[in-house]
């Protein structure tokens, strides 16, 4: 395990889906990094790699189908469907306001078990966006896997309304790799752990 963290934390930061600066977060606070999972598309060996951990993590879990968080963990999502067969549903951001208007899109049945993947948690706000919908179509949501904890609370949020998570890093693991591997300075990991403790 040890060994995926770190290769994962250095393969990630060095194409840029690690960044640290000034970033404006969904939830309006300004964060000293920022995750930005959705350039793995531009690199098919990382998407490969992200999903086959993501799948390592959650093959022994019961589910029908998965469901992807628009838009960053639909690439994900798909990669596991062709290559272990799982059929997909898609929750679009919005209805659509002709033809069917569906808001979740592909075949399903009421009482279907979904699982739902997320790239990065932060506060739980759009893993709740995607379930919410799935569940008023009669679809069972119990497991949703997240790639990346920023450990701001969102896990502790989600699991507190009845939710098994199945996070493979967290922030601060990420971090302790680069600063280990001399890709960060010390008080730039302080930086972050204290935005971290100080944004639950």
């Amino acid at each position: 395990m040890k060994e995926n963290i770190s290769m994962t934390a250095l393969k990630l930061y060095d194409i840029g889906a690690i960044k640290f600066g000034e970033f404006i977060l969904k939830s309006g606070a300004v964060s000293p990094v920022y995750l930005d999972i959705r350039i793995i598309i531009s690199y098919p060996q990382m998407l490969q790699l992200v999903g086959d951990l993501v799948w390592k993590k959650i093959s022994h879990l019961k589910f029908d189908v998965l469901c992807g968080v628009p838009y960053t963990a639909l690439p994900i999502a798909t990669y596991l469907s062709i290559e272990h067969g799982v059929p997909m549903i898609l929750k679009r951001k919005e209805a659509k306001e002709y033809g069917t208007k569906k808001i979740i899109e592909g075949i399903y049945q009421p009482e279907q078990r979904v699982l739902v993947i997320e790239d990065v948690i932060s506060t739980g706000s759009s893993i709740l966006e995607t379930v919410e919908p799935l569940k008023k179509e009669g679809l069972v949501v119990e497991d949703i896997a997240i790639f990346v904890d920023r450990e701001q609370g969102g896990v502790q949020k989600l699991q507190g309304m009845g939710y098994n998570i199945h996070a493979l890093f967290t922030m601060k693991q990420l971090l302790q790799v680069l600063h280990d591997e001399k890709r960060i300075e010390t008080d730039l990991v302080d930086k972050v752990n204290e935005f971290l403790e100080n944004n639950k």
